[in-house]
């Protein structure tokens, strides 16, 4: 389905062109950061609009999540099931952040598929790796091209707030100069939720400042439909367990352990997260493994490959043959030889686990004939329907 004006070409029997539509993908802004945060404009399209609280998926990381709001589809579709992976043939983790690794085609590959153009706009490089392909315009404010350097300045640093802010002041213009501009997509990042609640006062200067922006937006392509939603949201965790060698201190010996949340951006999250895949060197060890995991500490669910896959909707594949899910506190990672356990410095927010799980999705002034709201459910049914 295509987001359309009312416009018919009888020669074609079809819509003459599509309704703009803008994407905000709000990375770490979990349910609590919209229902407190001064967010005038946002609060006014979820009122005027659909809004629901929906679900992301899980695991509750950017790629897999990102993945599935651009594609519009679960994990077992697209083939994106965290940050990193770990190939059980040669042994080795590589981080999730090539197209290579999709299956299905993104909405900015849809899009141009009918000719119509679309940008893509992130603060991260490793989006533009991974989400890029179909874009006519693809830019990470972390590595900007030299005519948006002259344009808008030179973005502030990945580890800040004010990157965001650099992002849609670029949407915002991007949506004035460019009426051709079908799509856009802009993907924040979470490090400001990394640094703080949404009780604190950077949080909340900086949900105000990315709602003025939005205002912005939206007043430079009034035309256009807008459609917010979140990769996942953001906890306080309190200690991060290395498993690997909290199961060698009791006797088991897995073949490997993956924090799925680990990424090239370490002070967001120092690498730990809510979910493992963890590997055997026997499938035989399965329910020993699994045994000796559900004893630890911290750990709320251990699932066997196709159960995780089945309950998630994951590409088996591509997970653990355990997969490991932490608590509300408890995050898991690699730490320094002969340390099981860290107990985290009280600052320390990060997700990944299904405590993260509940986003806010809204949809405004959109033309097409949608789907009833109730169908709405995840993150990923935002833009699902659209060039179709």
């Amino acid at each position: 389905m295509r987001i359309t004006k009312a416009i018919v070409n009888p020669q074609e029997n079809r819509m003459a062109y599509p309704q703009r539509l803008v994407v905000g993908m709000l990375d770490g802004f979990g349910v609590d950061y919209f229902e407190s945060g001064p967010m005038p404009v946002l609060k006014a399209m979820a009122r005027e609009g659909l809004y629901r609280q929906v679900e992301c998926v899980i695991p509750s990381v950017t790629n897999a999540n990102n993945t599935s709001i651009c594609c519009g589809a679960w994990p077992e579709a697209h083939g994106l099931t965290g940050n990193v992976w770990f190939d059980e043939t040669t042994g080795r983790e590589d981080y999730m952040e090539s197209a290579d690794f999709l299956r299905v085609p993104t909405l900015l590959q849809r899009a141009a598929a009918q000719g119509v153009r679309s940008a893509l706009l992130t603060c991260k490089k490793k989006t533009v790796r991974l989400l890029g392909r179909g874009a006519a315009i693809a830019v990470a404010a972390e590595e900007p091209p030299p005519e948006f350097v002259q344009r808008y300045g030179r973005a502030p640093e990945i580890y800040s707030r004010e990157i965001n802010y650099w992002l849609w002041k670029v949407a915002g213009d991007l949506l004035k100069r460019e009426p051709d501009l079908g799509v856009l997509y802009v993907h924040i990042t979470d490090y400001p939720m990394h640094a703080w609640a949404p009780d604190r006062a950077e949080s909340r200067e900086h949900l105000a400042t990315l709602d003025g922006l939005f205002g912005e937006a939206r007043a430079a392509a009034p035309d256009a439909a807008f459609g917010f939603t979140a990769d996942h949201g953001m906890n306080y965790k309190t200690v991060c367990r290395d498993l690997k060698q909290v199961c060698a201190a009791r006797g088991f010996d897995l073949r490997y352990a993956l924090s799925v949340e680990k990424d090239r951006y370490v002070r967001h999250h120092r690498t730990f997260g809510g979910i493992a895949w963890v590997y055997l060197h026997s499938p035989d060890e399965r329910d020993r493994a699994a045994g000796v995991l559900r004893s630890i500490p911290g750990v709320e669910r251990v699932l066997p490959r196709e159960e995780a896959a089945a309950r998630y909707r994951l590409m088996p594949e591509r997970i653990g043959q355990l997969v490991v899910l932490g608590d509300r506190d408890t995050v898991f990672g690699d730490l320094p030889a002969g340390q099981e356990e860290e107990r985290l410095e009280p600052t320390y927010r990060s997700h990944g686990s299904e405590h993260e799980r509940a986003v806010p999705l809204v949809l405004w002034n959109c033309e097409a004939k949608l789907p009833p709201a109730a169908e709405f459910r995840n993150n990923h049914d935002l833009v699902k329907w659209a060039y179709r």
